[in-house]
């Protein structure tokens, strides 16, 4: 792979360029060389490569300028400065600027070799976080939960079943649904996503259904409905839970007739979409205190996926953390040389309530407030203070995660005996599933 990674060495010592050429394109690199820094900013104008070798001492551009110059226009462009021991200092300075790293002249070449393989490795793996797109990263995983889920989806894809995908908020729920649209056989039609939650029950019905001219105030001409537009494609309702009752009624109508009629209309208009529906919230609670309908409910979840919380898929936290600094790091065009230990070691701790959606807004927070090229600790966000990092105050105050157990061997306890101790209804009211729930209770060791 060593042969992917290109070099461009800048030094006004020609035969300083020739050892180093050697030593590097022994070892698989692809390797080239100029006199002058004027030189290296027309190469790179012309040729893209993953790292310069600059020497700080030159004729013209020195080593810093040019370092500046790169940065300007090049942000993900690695540097090392090469320096005689005379110069170490102007080198480190060189670092907080944007340079990786420096290699001092007369020192063992294996210690160049050494940071040059560090970085052909880095970038190897950044060119697999560089193709993906958010969608397929998300959808990624070492879980065999979500792994499960993931073949069943699959599985589904090519069914006229509805679907519902439940789960926390900030899991991926839509992102799930539009991939078992691509990989249905209706991939080439609309993905049609409605937010039930966003819009009042008079516009949530005309976006739905759609409506006449002057069917009521303010419908100036006729509009057609999200059912209709994704006729033959798929329709995802999002946040189902919070659909009023009236529209629920209608909405399974359509389902049981396969029709719907526009507002202010008495015309039926045959619709074929794939229904798959979502919610976070806990929809056995919202049917027991009749916020939902039951004949709703065991119409659209033929098939119900549900999506583990992110603190539930720890194995994908490292490749998340990965995927979003280098999404931000293109889009914000900021250069990141360095993350502190403690920042690394709360990303990977963390229970993220807010799931995916939360990792990646910390990522984003801690890329806009890096300062050369560096993710500290002090720029987290407060939620850093439930965690505990000093052992002097473990014996007074207890970590959220203890906390959140606390609470939620307690919650399992009253449920249970309220359901006189029936694991299925009580995996029901939980919403989750029964094999969770027994493992749930082997774990918390609950009678």
């Amino acid at each position: 792979m060593s042969h992917n990674f290109k070099i461009l060495i800048v030094d006004d010592e020609i035969e300083y360029q020739e050892v180093l050429k050697m030593i590097l394109g022994d070892n698989g690199y692809y390797v080239k060389s100029v006199s002058s820094g004027l030189e290296a900013l027309e190469v790179l104008n012309n040729e893209k490569f993953h790292l310069v070798l600059t020497d700080l001492i030159m004729d013209g551009i020195n080593g810093i300028e040019l370092l500046e110059r790169i940065k300007g226009d090049y942000y993900d462009l690695d540097i090392i400065l090469i320096t005689g021991y005379g110069s170490i200092e102007n080198a480190v300075d060189a670092m907080k600027k944007g340079a990786y790293s420096y290699f001092v002249k007369g020192e063992d070449p294996k210690k160049l070799l050494i940071e040059v393989k560090k970085l052909a490795k880095i970038n190897a793996k950044n060119k697999f976080y560089k193709n993906e797109s958010q969608e397929n990263i998300l959808l990624k995983t070492n879980n065999k939960e979500f792994l499960k889920i993931m073949k069943i989806a699959r599985k589904v894809a090519n069914s006229n079943v509805n679907v519902l995908i439940t789960g926390e908020s900030g899991v991926g729920k839509e992102i799930l649904a539009k991939y078992i649209h691509k990989c249905s056989n209706r991939k080439k039609e609309k993905f049609v996503p409605v937010n039930c939650q966003s819009l009042p029950e008079n516009l949530l019905e005309s976006e739905l259904f759609g409506h006449e001219k002057g069917s009521f105030t303010g419908a100036m001409e006729k509009r057609i409905g999200r059912f209709e537009e994704s006729n033959g494609g798929t329709l995802f309702l999002d946040e189902i839970g919070e659909m009023p009752i009236s529209l629920q009624v209608k909405l399974l109508r359509v389902i049981e007739t396969k029709s719907i009629e526009r507002v202010g209309s008495n015309k039926n208009i045959k619709i074929d979409s794939k229904l798959i529906s979502a919610t976070n919230r806990n929809i056995f609670e919202e049917i027991k205190c009749g916020n939902f309908r039951e004949d709703l409910f065991y119409r659209i979840n033929t098939i119900t996926l549900e999506i583990p919380p992110l603190r539930d898929r720890r194995e994908d936290i490292n490749m998340f953390i990965n995927f979003f600094l280098e999404k931000c790091k293109r889009d914000m065009k900021k250069n990141i040389i360095d993350i502190e230990n403690k920042v690394m070691e709360f990303l990977l701790s963390y229970d993220y309530p807010g799931n995916i959606r939360e990792l990646k807004n910390i990522i984003e927070r801690l890329i806009v407030l890096s300062e050369d090229g560096i993710i500290k600790f002090k720029d987290l966000p407060s939620i850093r203070h439930e965690r505990i990092y000093h052992e002097s105050d473990n014996d007074t105050i207890k970590s959220l995660k203890e906390v959140r157990k606390e609470v939620e061997v307690e919650h399992i306890k009253k449920v249970i005996e309220k359901c006189n101790g029936n694991l299925t209804y009580t995996a029901k009211y939980l919403n989750i599933s029964r094999r969770q729930l027994y493992n749930k209770v082997l774990e918390y060791n609950l009678k």
